[in-house]
């Protein structure tokens, strides 16, 4: 189903709080196909941070909430990329 909500053009959101007996897993493997499918230069964070301002006040116990919320996590957490260690050796 597709919705008017630019951030969420095909409804995988919007479906996934719609499914009864839904699990984590499946939630996660609807938030990448999300994640994947969002416009270039869309900031993910935002877009996590509207989602959560929709559904986590009337879902809070919905797996997708918790998938949502880990992804804002993740995203927050400092990566260490590069560096002389990564390097490869002569």
């Amino acid at each position: 189903m597709k919705t008017s909500d630019p951030l969420d053009k095909k409804g995988l959101i919007y479906e996934a709080y719609r499914i009864d007996g839904i699990v984590a897993e499946e939630c996660r493997s609807i938030f990448l196909d999300w994640a994947l499918s969002l416009p270039d230069g869309q900031d993910t964070q935002d877009a996590i941070a509207h989602f959560l301002a929709i559904y986590a006040p009337d879902f809070p116990q919905h797996p997708m909430t918790a998938v949502l919320q880990q992804g804002q996590e993740a995203a927050a957490r400092p990566r260490r990329r590069g560096g002389w260690k990564s390097r490869p050796r002569d």
